[in-house]
């Protein structure tokens, strides 16, 4: 593998509320384009004036519009204002476009979005938005209605489109289930496939991915991606709440019933994973963050499904060099300070004709001072 451009989707606007540019998503469009979104913000880590904008380009990178605001965050119940702290995008099979928002609330955007006495998350919803002609124009955000309403439910990446064991169309949307802010009872992460079989209209049924009854391990940030006909690779983040450390990254798949699991197995590999895409060789690769040392994007590639990704296949993306954004956070607080002070991170890929790989990540010179920056992989 190899890079054979690179550049950037928007650079930080120091003293504006752009400077903080993070949390990108990145699909390509039917016609070839490909459009990128992120968070934008004044700072990081605050609530205050986020908000998602995506850019496009024509060109195969050459060039990029300037940033487009289409979503305006509806308020719950017509009563809570709230404000989009994700936006990641999807190129159905129909030509169409759908983009699945994190909505928070937002009526005291001086409280953090975590609760350090708790652990709690402020109340964290989904919204949808579709576009018809090639993301030029958005549909209003619609709030997403399920079982678990009772609960924070941020995103974790984009919507997955494809079909089960009977030939039905299904879309799914990855999240994680926290809890309320100010509920002191235990917190029993886990992470989710919301599903619907009527495009979008309802979503009754799920899939658990991850589930530790221990409430020890938390399999934070799942990357699902499907990766053969009915089969689902899933890579987590992995955190071990009782030694307050990071573990390598975390694999299951299911290949016959998206209810049916393997045991999770341990890829060997340090750090926060993108999805995984597979080549048309059969290979998969992944690009991943590894803040063992100085915080550098990497990638790597599997010949056997996932389980095993040799370091001679390793490929270093992007170095931040000496930083402050080493993996070693002690314990859930710890974990939670160390991540807002990430200045690089978050990779998202799309598979490009001829098995070339886009890849967009957050990387700037401080927290809140970061740009969107792209690269393209030849295998």
């Amino acid at each position: 593998m190899q890079i054979i451009d690179r550049g950037i989707v928007y650079p930080s606007h120091l003293g504006t509320d752009r400077q903080s540019c993070a949390f990108p998503g990145v699909c390509v469009s039917a016609t070839g384009r490909w459009l990128v979104s992120f968070r934008a913000a004044p700072e990081k880590s605050g609530l205050l004036g986020q908000h998602p904008l995506i850019c496009w380009s024509d060109d195969r990178g050459a060039s990029w519009s300037e940033p487009m605001s289409p979503f305006e965050p509806p308020q719950f119940d017509n009563l809570t204002p709230g404000s989009f702290r994700a936006a990641y995008l999807t190129a159905l099979n129909d030509g169409t476009l759908i983009s699945a928002l994190c909505w928070v609330d937002a009526r005291d955007p001086s409280r953090p979005f975590f609760n350090e006495e708790t652990e709690g998350l402020l109340d964290t919803r989904i919204c949808l938005s579709r576009s018809e002609d090639d993301g030029l124009t958005w549909s209003s955000p619609v709030f997403v209605s399920s079982e678990f309403d009772h609960v924070p439910t941020p995103l974790t990446g984009p919507i997955l489109e494809f079909s089960d064991t009977e030939d039905r169309n299904l879309l799914a949307i990855q999240l994680e289930l926290n809890k309320p802010y100010f509920d002191k009872t235990p917190w029993h992460h886990r992470s989710i496939l919301l599903l619907s079989d009527d495009d979008g209209h309802t979503w009754s049924n799920h899939i658990v991915t991850s589930d530790d009854p221990a409430l020890r391990m938390f399999y934070w940030d799942q990357r699902p991606a499907l990766v053969g006909e009915n089969e689902l690779l899933d890579l987590f983040w992995t955190f071990d709440r009782e030694t307050g450390e990071y573990l390598n990254i975390h694999a299951r798949k299911t290949e016959t019933s998206y209810a049916d699991w393997s045991t999770l197995w341990d890829t060997d590999v340090p750090g926060q994973p993108a999805a995984p895409v597979r080549l048309s060789d059969g290979r998969l690769v992944m690009v991943y963050v590894d803040r063992t040392e100085n915080p550098a994007i990497k990638l790597r590639t599997s010949k056997d499904n996932g389980h095993h990704w040799p370091v001679e296949s390793e490929l270093i993306l992007h170095s931040q060099g000496a930083s402050q954004n080493m993996m070693w956070p002690g314990d859930m607080l710890g974990a939670w300070e160390e991540m807002s002070n990430f200045a690089v991170g978050l990779p998202a890929t799309a598979l490009l004709p001829e098995d070339e790989l886009l890849v967009v990540f957050y990387a700037g010179p401080s927290k809140n001072d970061t740009s969107i920056h792209w690269q393209c992989i030849r295998p």
